[in-house]
C-alpha cells in the first residue's frame, strides 16, 4: 500500500514510518523544506499548499501534524500555535482530498487523550464526553476538522495517550532522573496517565490502517495506572529510588498551564476498541512496559 505520512519527522511518526516500510508498504512523507528523495513531498501547510496528486493511489493518509504541546510554555502566542499548526494542517490535507475524483479510502488523524480533560478516575471509553481546558478544545476542533474530509473516506481519530519511549517522548527528561535516583512522581501522584509504549502505538495504527472502524479510538494500554505506579514499576526496573516527588504548586510555578492540562489531569482510559477487535498489545501490563524501558 502506498501510504502518506504528515509529520513524520517526530517520535510517532518516525517510528511508525519505519515499521510501515519493514511491513512492504511505501511510505510518503510530507515535508516543510525541498524534498531530498522521491520518499519526500514538499507542502506548505500554514499556506494551505499541497498538490492534490501527492495523495493520489494512496491507500491510505496518517495526519501526526502539529506543534509539540510540552516543548514550550503556553503563551497564549503559543497556545495559538498549536492550534493552528494542528488545524491548518488537517484542513490542508482534507481540501487536497476534496480535489480528487477518487481519494484516498482511509484518513488516519492523530488525536489525544486530552480530548477527556481531567475525569479523576472515571473510567473514559470512546464514547464519553469531551471535557473541559485548553487541550480538550483542541482536541474536539482538530477531530472536526479531520471529519472534514470526503464523503466515502473512512475518518479515524486515535486519542493516543502518554507515550513512552527508551528516549525522547513522554519519559524524555524523567528517565535520566531516574537513572540517577534522583526522580519521583509528579504532583500527588494518584492521578491516572493513559500510558502506551511507542512499538504498541506503531502496531495500533497498523492495525487501524487494516480494519474498518471509523471514528475516536483510545490509543492506550489495557492496564490502567496512576503515576505512582508507573513510576515506582520504572524505577524498581531501573534498581533505583524514586522518592524525589515534585509537587503540584512547583509545577505550577515552572510550567504554568501545561501543568494542569499536561502532568496533572487524570484520564483513566479504556481502549475498548482495539480490545474488542482484536488487537494485541507488546506491553499490555506496566511491568513489561517498564522491563522493557529499562532494558
Amino acid at each position: 500500500m502506498r501510504i502518506v505520512i504528515a509529520g513524520a519527522s517526530g517520535l510517532i511518526g518516525t517510528h511508525l514510518s519505519t515499521v510501515l516500510r519493514h511491513a512492504g508498504h511505501e511510505v510518503v512523507t510530507l515535508v516543510r523544506r525541498a524534498p531530498s528523495s522521491a520518499a519526500e513531498i514538499g507542502w506548505d501547510p500554514s499556506a494551505r499548499r499541497l498538490d492534490p496528486a501527492s495523495l493520489a493511489g494512496a491507500g491510505a493518509v496518517i495526519n501526526l501534524s502539529g506543534a509539540g504541546i510540552g516543548d514550550r510554555p503556553w503563551t497564549r502566542r503559543r497556545i495559538e500555535e498549536l492550534f493552528r499548526s494542528r488545524l491548518d494542517a488537517t484542513a490542508t490535507l482534507t481540501q487536497a482530498m476534496h480535489q480528487l475524483d477518487v481519494p484516498p479510502p482511509t484518513f488516519i488523524s492523530q488525536s489525544a487523550s486530552g480530548y477527556y480533560g481531567d475525569a479523576g478516575s472515571t473510567v473514559l471509553g470512546e464514547g464519553t464526553k469531551a471535557g473541559t481546558g485548553v487541550l480538550s478544545r483542541l482536541c474536539v476542533e482538530w477531530e472536526a476538522a479531520a471529519h472534514a474530509a470526503p464523503a466515502g473516506v473512512r475518518v479515524v481519530t486515535p486519542r493516543t495517550g502518554v507515550v513512552f519511549s527508551r528516549s525522547g517522548g513522554a519519559l524524555g527528561r524523567l528517565l535520566p532522573l531516574l537513572r540517577c535516583g534522583v526522580g519521583g512522581p509528579l504532583g500527588h501522584g494518584r492521578q491516572y496517565w493513559p500510558w502506551v509504549t511507542l512499538p504498541d502505538v506503531s502496531s495500533a495504527f497498523q492495525f487501524l490502517i487494516d480494519s474498518q472502524h471509523t471514528g475516536p479510538v483510545n490509543v492506550c494500554a489495557p492496564e490502567s495506572a496512576d503515576v505512582n505506579s508507573l513510576i515506582s514499576a520504572l524505577a524498581a526496573a531501573l534498581h533505583r529510588p524514586a522518592v524525589v516527588r515534585v509537587p503540584a504548586p512547583v509545577l505550577r510555578l515552572v510550567l504554568g498551564k501545561l501543568a494542569d492540562e499536561l502532568l496533572l489531569p487524570s484520564q483513566r482510559m479504556d481502549p475498548a476498541i482495539l480490545a474488542g477487535a482484536g488487537f494485541g498489545w507488546e506491553h499490555a501490563s506496566v511491568a513489561r512496559a517498564a522491563a522493557w524501558i529499562a532494558s
